[in-house]
C-alpha cells in the first residue's frame, strides 16, 4: 500500500510541475469570475446580433494580428517552437474573411476597436520583443479557448443572426484540426516540454494571469462602446480611419441585449469552454 502511494504522490508532483496544470491553477478564479457573471449566463440562452458580431469580430482581428505576428517572428525561440502550430490554429486569415463577407472589399477602413483592445495587442508585442516565454500564455488562452468553444459557438452565433450558412463564421472553425480533444492533449503535452527555469515559468503563469485581465479589460471597455453606440446614435460601422475608439471610465447600466454580446465576448475572449 505505501508504493501505492508513493507512486501516487509521485504522479501529482509531477502533474503539478506541468505549465498546462499550473496555468489552469493560477487562472481559475478568473476562469470562475467569468463564468458567474450575467454575461455569460445570458450568452448561454443564445442570443447575439450581428452588429455586436460584427464589432467583437473587429477586436478579434486586431488580436490575432498582434499575436500571430509575434509567434511568426519567434517561431524558432526554444519556448514557442514547441507550440507553434500555423496551419492548424491561425486564425487571422479567418477573420479576415469574415470582416470581408461583413464589411465589404473596403472592411480595413471599418475596423474601429477600444483603446483596451491596443493596450492588449501593445503588449503582445512587446513580450515579443522582449520576453518570447510569456508568448506561451497567450497563445494557450486564446487558442486552445477558442478550439474548445469554437463549434459550439458557430452553430449558436449562426442561429442567433439567422445566417443560412456558414459563410461570415470562419472564425469558429478550425479545418485543419480533425479531433480538438486530441490536439488539445498534444499541444498541452508540447507546452509541458518547455524548459523553462524557475524565474521563467513564474513569468509565463503570471503573463496567463495578466492574459485574463487584458481580456477583462477588453470586455469592459466593449461595452461602455456598445453603450455609448446605443445612447448617441453613433455608427460604429460607418467607413472610418480611427482605430481606436476612446470611452469614458464611468458607465454604470447595460441593457439586457448587451449583456447577451458581452456573454459571447466573454467566451470567445478567455476560453471558458474547457481549457
Amino acid at each position: 500500500t505505501m508504493e501505492v502511494q508513493k507512486t501516487e504522490t509521485a504522479a501529482e508532483k509531477m502533474t503539478d510541475r506541468d505549465l498546462s496544470e499550473q496555468i489552469k491553477k493560477v487562472t481559475k478564479d478568473s476562469h470562475v469570475r467569468a463564468e458567474n457573471t450575467e454575461l455569460m449566463l445570458s450568452f448561454q440562452r443564445g442570443k447575439v446580433t450581428l452588429p455586436q458580431y460584427k464589432l467583437l469580430l473587429c477586436s478579434l482581428y486586431k488580436i490575432y494580428q498582434a499575436l500571430e505576428e509575434v509567434l511568426d517572428r519567434n517561431s524558432e525561440h526554444p519556448a514557442v517552437a514547441p507550440i507553434y502550430f500555423p496551419a492548424e490554429l491561425e486564425r487571422l486569415p479567418s477573420i479576415e474573411t469574415d470582416l470581408e463577407y461583413f464589411y465589404g472589399p473596403d472592411w480595413r477602413k471599418k475596423v474601429v476597436v477600444p483603446a483596451a483592445t491596443e493596450r492588449y495587442c501593445h503588449r503582445l508585442r512587446q513580450i515579443g520583443r522582449e520576453n518570447p516565454e510569456f508568448l506561451v500564455a497567450h497563445a494557450y488562452t486564446r487558442y486552445l479557448g477558442d478550439l474548445s468553444g469554437g463549434q459550439v459557438l458557430g452553430r449558436i452565433a449562426q442561429k442567433s443572426m439567422g445566417l443560412k450558412n456558414s459563410e461570415g463564421l470562419s472564425f469558429f472553425a478550425f479545418p485543419g484540426v480533425s479531433s480538438p480533444n486530441l490536439f488539445k492533449q498534444l499541444y498541452r503535452s508540447r507546452m509541458n516540454s518547455i524548459e523553462l527555469t524557475e524565474e521563467e515559468r513564474n513569468g509565463v503563469l503570471e503573463e496567463a494571469v495578466r492574459a485574463f485581465e487584458l481580456n477583462i479589460q477588453v470586455f469592459d471597455d466593449l461595452q461602455k462602446m456598445l453603450l455609448i453606440t446605443e445612447s448617441s446614435g453613433f455608427s460604429l460601422t460607418k467607413p472610418t480611419d480611427a482605430k481606436t475608439l476612446q470611452v469614458p471610465g464611468a458607465v454604470t447600466s447595460a441593457s439586457p441585449l448587451l449583456r447577451i454580446v458581452m456573454g459571447l465576448f466573454v467566451a470567445l475572449a478567455l476560453g471558458i469552454y474547457a481549457l
